[in-house]
């Protein structure tokens, strides 16, 4: 039967986790195993104290902040140097419903998909403003266009992989994976489907301070990722707007330089127009040469993917959180009132 690891990413979630962690489950059916992995993305606090202290099995740490992206990248491939079959990645501010983790899985057991997504239902959840329902609607819309798949809620991070799809899946953003993920899984011909999951309201979110912020740096996101996957339609499209804007300010330079003795005044119009089409071309042959890199870049990740599998099949374990030790982590003390619960091994290695 599969392994489960359902990995947290973590900033500073001390006041937070360990009920996090008390709401998952050990057993889940269809599931030989369940364990947890907590990727400490450089605390502050005690973060990884109360994680030991909650007895999660794994921990990997960075000693300084890196990122919601690097740190789900991290998780994913520790969790497959684990022996993850299959992996579910959840938020510490217990944002998600844990209790839903069985049906986030149940897709990927039943072999009909490779990677699942927890529908929070964002247009009719009651503690988001109209202006973010809407922005979530609209965006997760976007993201089904340019990925292919029919995924309603994009930004959830609450979502499930197959051991085939975490081996296939190169995270480079510095930002967040939510939409680069559905946009490569997609491309990438990976089975990508959803299913309703409950959550709960949170404080705000830390990923950004605004929501123009966020519409920025998912725009950058957006653009980046798909123009790997389409340089050619990325490039031939702008290339051809302005090969097209070109060609019709020149017919309209020659219009009146024919019909109006005057027209020969409209110089900068034939500037611009040449301009244009310079430019237009330009475009259109780096579309090409992005191509050709693209093409390059897919043999890449083939090589990645046949490393991982060697890696994997030697054994390599993940850089992981030494194990606790009073005489030489002093600071724990404080993270230590509480009474131990009784499940997990509550080691960090």
């Amino acid at each position: 039967m599969p392994k489960l690891i359902i990995q947290i990413p973590c900033l500073n979630e001390a006041e937070v986790l360990a009920t996090t962690i008390a709401a998952l489950p050990r057993r889940v059916p269809g599931c030989d195993a369940v364990e947890f992995l907590v990727i400490d993305d450089g605390s502050q606090d005690a973060t990884v104290e109360v994680a030991r202290r909650a007895g999660v099995d794994h921990i990997v740490r960075f000693p300084q902040n890196q990122g919601l992206a690097k740190a789900f990248s991290a998780g994913v491939d520790a969790a497959l140097k684990l022996g993850a079959d299959i992996i579910v990645n959840t938020d510490a501010d217990n944002q998600y419903e844990a209790r839903d983790i069985p049906a986030l899985v149940k897709p990927i057991l039943d072999g009909r998909a490779d990677m699942v997504i927890g529908d929070r239902g964002p247009e009719s959840i009651a503690h988001f403003s109209p202006v973010k329902r809407a922005l979530q609607f609209y965006g997760s819309w976007v993201v089904r266009g340019l990925s292919g798949t029919d995924v309603p809620d994009a930004a959830s991070g609450f979502r499930a992989l197959s051991r085939r799809a975490a081996l296939r899946l190169n995270v480079i953003s510095d930002f967040t994976y939510t939409l680069e993920t559905l946009v490569q899984a997609g491309k990438k011909q990976l089975a990508v489907t959803h299913v309703p999951v409950r959550t709960r309201e949170t404080r705000p979110s830390r990923l950004f301070r605004s929501i123009p912020a966020y519409l920025q740096r998912s725009f950058l996101t957006l653009v980046r990722i798909y123009s790997l996957y389409e340089p050619i339609r990325v490039f031939w499209t702008l290339g051809a707007i302005m090969v097209t804007a070109g060609v019709t300010i020149g017919l309209r330079f020659l219009y009146y330089y024919v019909t109006d003795p005057r027209g020969a005044g409209k110089i900068q119009s034939l500037i611009l127009a040449a301009a244009l089409s310079i430019i237009g071309v330009q475009t259109i042959l780096m579309g090409l040469i992005a191509d050709l890199i693209a093409l390059s870049r897919s043999l890449t990740e083939d090589t990645l993917l046949r490393v991982r599998k060697i890696e994997l099949r030697l054994g390599e374990m993940p850089e992981m959180e030494p194990g606790y030790h009073p005489e030489t982590d002093p600071g724990l003390e404080a993270a230590m009132d509480e009474p131990e619960p009784q499940r997990g091994s509550g080691t960090g290695a």
